[in-house]
C-alpha cells in the first residue's frame, strides 16, 4: 500500500526529523565532535524508519516533493547575496586550482568504476554509472545518462543503478564530510576564523529585527525571480547552466551593486538564518525520503565498486585536495566539501561545511568556492570527462 503525504505534512515531518537530529546530537557527544550535521542525523532516522515500515507492514510512504525546488534555489540565492567582490577576487585563483583538483578526482572515479566492472566481467558503462555519473553528479544526472545507456546501448538495470549508487553516495557524503573535517583540523591544529558560523538556531536566538528579516527576504525573492526568469529566456539556448545558478549569479550582482552605491547594508545575520534554514529544510526532505532498500538490492560486485570508490576518495581528499589547497583551515573545510560533493550532492557538501564551520570557525573562502564548484563547474568537468571515457575502445560499439 502506498501512503500519499501532502506538501504540509512533508514540511511537518521534516521540520521534526531536524529538531530530533538537533537533540540526538546534543545528547549523543559522538555525532558532535564529529560535526555530523542535524539534517543527515534525522534524516536518516526517519528514513530508516519508514524503510522499517515498508518491510513490516508493506506501507510505503510517497511524499510531495513542491518545496524541494525553492529551497534549494533559496539557500544558493543566499550564498550569492553573501558574496562581495574582494572575496570573489580572492576566490579567483583558489577556485581554478579546486577545479583541477576536482577534476582529477572525477577522472580516479571512472578509472575505478571501469576497470573494477571489467574485473567482475560487468558491462564497462555500470562502472561509469557506479563513478562520478552518479557519485559525483547525482540522482539527477545518474538517470539521464541511465536512460541513455539503456536506450542507445540496450544495457538492462540502468536505472535501479543509478538511483541507488546515488542514494548511496548521498549518505556517505553526509556521514564521512564531518568527521573527515574534524580529523583535520586536530591532526594538523588548525585554527578557523574568529568567528563562529551562526547556524539557524544560533541565529534565531540573536536579535535580529523583524523588518530586516522580510528586507533581506525580498533581496532572496527578487533575486530568485530574476534568475529563474532569465534561465527561461537565455537557459534553453547554447548557455546551458541549472536554473539555482542564475539565482545566485543575481544575487551575487545585487549585493555587490548595492555595496558600490551605498543604498543598503545587506544583515548577514538574517541571511545566514534564512539560507540556513532553507538548506537545513531542504536536505532534511531529501535524505528522510531515500529508498534505503535500493542500497539493500544492489548486488556484490556494485556495492564492491562503491565501497572501494569510497576510500579511494577518502585517500584522494586527505593527500591531494588539503595538500595542494594549502594545508591550512580552508583547505580543511575544502576537504570535506569536497568530500561532500565527490559522493552526494552540493547540499552535503555545505551543510557538511556549515556545520563544521559552527564548531570550529568561519571560512569565507571555502564558503564561496564550494558552492561555485559544486553547483555547476563540476557539471561541467563531469560531463567532459565523461564523454571522454565514452570515447575509449571499450565503449566504442
Amino acid at each position: 500500500m502506498q501512503l500519499h503525504v501532502d506538501i504540509y505534512f512533508t514540511l511537518a515531518l521534516a521540520s521534526l526529523a531536524l529538531v530530533v537530529g538537533y537533540l540526538l546530537i546534543d545528547r549523543i557527544k559522538l555525532l558532535a565532535s564529529y560535526s555530523i550535521p542535524a539534517a543527515v542525523v534525522g534524516g536518516l532516522l526517519f528514513a530508516a524508519l519508514l524503510t522499517l515500515l515498508r518491510v513490516v507492514a508493506r506501507i510505503e510512504v510517497a511524499f510531495d516533493g513542491s518545496l524541494l525546488t525553492p529551497l534549494n534555489i533559496a539557500f544558493f540565492t543566499s550564498v550569492g547575496l553573501s558574496a562581495d567582490a574582494r572575496a570573489l577576487v580572492k576566490g579567483g585563483r583558489t577556485l581554478l586550482i579546486f577545479f583541477i583538483v576536482v577534476a582529477g578526482g572525477l577522472a580516479m572515479q571512472n578509472a575505478i568504476g571501469v576497470s573494477m566492472a571489467m574485473l567482475f566481467d560487468l558491462n564497462p558503462v555500470n562502472g561509469l554509472l557506479a563513478g562520478s555519473i552518479t557519485l559525483s553528479g547525482g540522482h539527477g544526472t545518474g538517470a539521464a545518462w541511465a536512460g541513455k545507456f539503456f536506450e542507445e546501448r540496450n544495457v538492462q538495470g540502468t536505472i535501479e543503478l543509478a538511483v541507488a549508487a546515488a542514494t548511496y553516495g548521498l549518505v556517505a557524503g553526509g556521514v564521512i564530510g564531518g568527521p573527515l573535517a574534524g580529523w583535520l583540523i586536530r591532526r594538523h591544529k588548525l585554527q578557523g576564523g574568529s568567528e563562529r558560523l551562526a547556524m539557524p538556531e544560533q541565529t534565531a536566538g540573536e536579535a535580529v529585527p523583524l523588518r530586516r528579516l522580510i528586507e533581506t527576504l525580498l533581496l532572496m525573492a527578487g533575486s530568485m525571480a530574476i534568475g529563474l526568469a532569465l534561465y527561461g529566456w537565455i537557459g534553453d539556448g547554447k548557455i546551458t547552466l541549472p536554473s539555482f545558478i542564475w539565482a545566485l549569479l543575481v544575487g551575487v550582482a545585487l549585493r555587490n551593486l548595492l555595496s558600490i552605491t551605498g543604498l543598503y547594508r545587506i544583515d548577514d545575520r538574517a541571511l545566514d538564518l534564512l539560507g540556513g534554514l532553507s538548506l537545513s529544510l531542504f536536505l532534511a526532505m531529501i535524505i528522510m525520503t531515500l529508498k534505503l532498500w535500493e542500497l539493500i538490492d544492489l548486488a556484490g560486485p556494485i556495492l564492491a565498486i562503491l565501497l572501494v570508490q569510497t576510500v579511494a576518495m577518502l585517500c584522494y581528499v586527505v593527500f591531494i585536495t588539503f595538500r595542494v589547497m594549502g594545508r591550512n583551515y580552508d583547505a580543511a573545510l575544502l576537504a570535506t566539501g569536497h568530500m561532500g560533493f565527490a559522493l552526494g550532492s552540493t547540499a552535503t557538501a555545505m551543510v557538511n561545511v556549515q556545520a563544521v564551520a559552527a564548531r570550529f570557525g568561519d571560512s569565507q573562502l571555502a564558503f564561496l568556492v564550494i558552492p561555485v564548484m559544486g553547483a555547476f563547474l563540476i557539471d561541467i568537468a563531469n560531463a567532459l570527462i565523461i564523454q571522454g571515457y565514452l570515447l575509449l575502445p571499450w565503449f566504442t560499439w
